[in-house]
């Protein structure tokens, strides 16, 4: 069993360190971030005072924070985990965030003598309680080696994707494709819907053809019911898909369509919608036909 520090004890990152608790590691935490939930407290939590004190305290270090600037100041803030590494550690960054920087914050851990895997996830608050995540690792097979038991406890679908930042590469690309089906089911059950037709009816049809999805199934369904409690809020999937905007500017790609479903989850959040589920996106595109899928 290891000693492991855990760094952002959220809605995702709670029932991800629970599982390494029942599985028997200790874990810590510093005081740097979010106050731990006393579930985590009670199964044996242990809290430190910085990251720089739990990087040296523990020789495994998990971040799962909400976005790049959080992170960088973790790693490299005053009393920065960096400070507190040595020869042999591991840092793991599940969070999802950009893949330029993640790149550049790998090189920074790796002078110190430690290893670094960026491993975001996907799969959402249920997946992270049902330890069933898609983790999307970037690091060297040595550290993915070394980390994939503490992986396995955490989800299902483990891909070593290429070195640092190819994890993060690998999160952006599914955000973008999550986010266009989406937009593409939201754009289907309008149409049909304004046309007259029964969108409960004309999605039970799709789910038996090639348009058949994933997204068409859950999402499909809460468009029609209009169950928009958030798995996954529409101001984090902002969040992604602005790292994915900023990493295309960056390398001169052009991402139109991304582009376009960006500006209708804006339309969203200036409607006060941000803390919808990202299936609430079909309320942007419902208020520009005057029609609400029922």
């Amino acid at each position: 069993m290891a000693d492991i520090g855990f760094i952002g004890l959220g809605i995702m990152g709670t029932p991800m360190a629970r599982h390494l608790q029942d599985a028997g590691h200790v874990l810590y935490t510093s005081k740097f971030f979010i106050a731990p939930k006393q579930e985590l407290i009670d199964n044996g939590l242990k809290i430190v005072e910085s990251p720089k004190a739990l990087a040296k305290k523990t020789d495994i270090i998990i971040l799962m924070l909400p976005d790049t600037p959080e992170v960088k100041d973790v790693l490299f803030g005053e009393n920065g985990v960096v400070l507190g590494l040595k020869p042999g550690k591991l840092v793991i960054d599940m969070s999802s965030i950009s893949p330029i920087e993640t790149k550049e914050f790998a090189k920074k851990v790796r002078e110190t003598g430690s290893e670094y895997i960026d491993a975001p996830v996907s799969g959402g608050e249920v997946g992270a309680k049902g330890a069933t995540l898609s983790i999307m690792a970037g690091g060297s097979q040595e550290a993915f080696d070394r980390a994939l038991p503490l992986f396995e406890l955490m989800g299902k679908n483990i891909t070593l994707v290429g070195d640092c930042g190819d994890g993060q590469v690998t999160k952006v690309a599914n955000q973008i494709i999550v986010a266009l089906t989406i937009e593409a089911v939201s754009e289907a059950l309008v149409l049909a819907s304004k046309a007259g037709a029964d969108p409960a009816r004309v999605r039970e049809a799709l789910m038996g053809g090639f348009a058949s999805s994933r997204i068409l199934e859950v999402h499909g369904d809460r468009m029609i019911k209009r169950t928009f409690d958030p798995g996954f809020r529409i101001s984090l999937h902002q969040k992604d898909l602005n790292l994915a905007l900023q990493s295309a500017k960056t390398l001169g790609v052009s991402l139109p369509n991304t582009a376009s479903t960006q500006e209708l989850f804006n339309s969203c959040a200036a409607n006060g919608d941000s803390g919808l589920d990202h299936s609430g996106l079909v309320r942007a595109l419902e208020r520009i036909a005057n029609h609400e899928v029922a």
